[in-house]
């Protein structure tokens, strides 16, 4: 059997994809009704669109070049935190006064928390005064570093007030001052476990707490205080230094209720007055520590044995 197909349908069928096979050809070109040389020209034809359409197919895009090398990215630099010790504190620290001190730290560089301070935070009188409490708080905030004194602001109106329910007030920088003559009989001086805030916000390491107690040592010898009143963990834990390790590392909560010493003088422990602002359920247990802490700086309980 054989197809009597023209050219135009043989084209047709072959872009579909369909081959037709030719007969052999014969003495004869006429025979099975079709021009034998013409089929194989169109056999010629149809070849050799299927090897271009085979060439095409193979023929790989060429890759495209590739770009030009860039200059390597110099490694990132770390911004220099500092050494630990930048300079070694000022000598004569058991001999200074107020002015002495207050001067001593403002150029103080005994720690990295010195570096990118704008001004120390440190509540020197002009002239030594005796105060029956010592409030020490956490390291200082921007807004304290900014006032140049310790609790300020929202946190410091409340620590106000909770001081004066107990009978006692603020320290003035100015003794002599018209508030400060007035004042109750207890007086409370107020600082903070860290003089410096640095640039960039972080937690103070067991060093640089132990560096900055020399000026806090300092302070309780000019205020001799009956009773240290430490509000928040890092003071807990300055002031705990000096008890067994394992209590300074438990929760301020732990270690309420109850009166330990540092320097030789008793220590209560409470909650600070930013965290009482955002936690009011607490500010019942911080009133129960400051009636503990009056209690010690009147006298009606027994000193803790060293």
């Amino acid at each position: 059997m054989s197809l009597d197909l023209d050219p135009r349908q043989r084209a047709m069928l072959h872009e579909m994809g369909v081959h037709v096979w030719l007969p052999l050809a014969t003495d004869d070109p006429m025979e099975g009704g079709y021009d034998a040389t013409e089929n194989i020209a169109i056999g010629r034809e149809n070849t050799r669109a299927e090897s271009q359409n085979s060439i095409q197919k193979e023929v790989v895009s060429p890759p495209l070049p590739a770009p030009a090398s860039q200059p390597s990215a110099p490694p990132a630099v770390r911004p220099a935190t500092g050494p630990k010790v930048v300079k070694a504190l000022p000598t004569g620290m058991a001999d200074m006064d107020w002015p002495t001190l207050a001067t001593a730290v403002t150029q103080c560089q005994g720690c990295a928390m010195c570096l990118g301070r704008r001004a120390p935070v440190l509540a020197a009188p002009a002239a030594a005064t005796p105060c029956d409490w010592l409030v020490l708080g956490d390291p200082p905030d921007e807004q304290e570093e900014r006032a140049g004194q310790p609790f300020v602001d929202a946190p410091g109106k409340l620590l106000d007030n909770m001081l004066r329910a107990v009978g006692v007030q603020r320290l003035q920088p100015d003794p002599q001052s018209a508030a400060d003559a007035a004042a109750p009989a207890q007086r409370a001086y107020l600082s903070h476990v860290l003089k410096c805030r640095p640039a960039l916000a972080r937690a103070p390491s067991v060093a640089e707490l132990a560096t900055c107690s020399q000026y806090l040592r300092r302070e309780i010898t000019l205020t001799q205080p009956k009773v240290i009143l430490a509000m928040g963990r890092f003071a807990m834990q300055l002031l705990l230094s000096e008890t067994p390790p394992e209590l300074a590392k438990q929760p301020l909560g732990k270690l309420r209720g109850q009166v330990w010493r540092f320097a030789g003088v008793p220590v209560v422990v409470t909650y600070p007055p930013a965290y009482l602002l955002r936690s009011g359920q607490d500010k019942g247990k911080a009133w129960a520590d400051l009636c503990l802490a009056l209690d010690v700086a009147q006298g009606s309980l027994p000193a803790p044995s060293d």
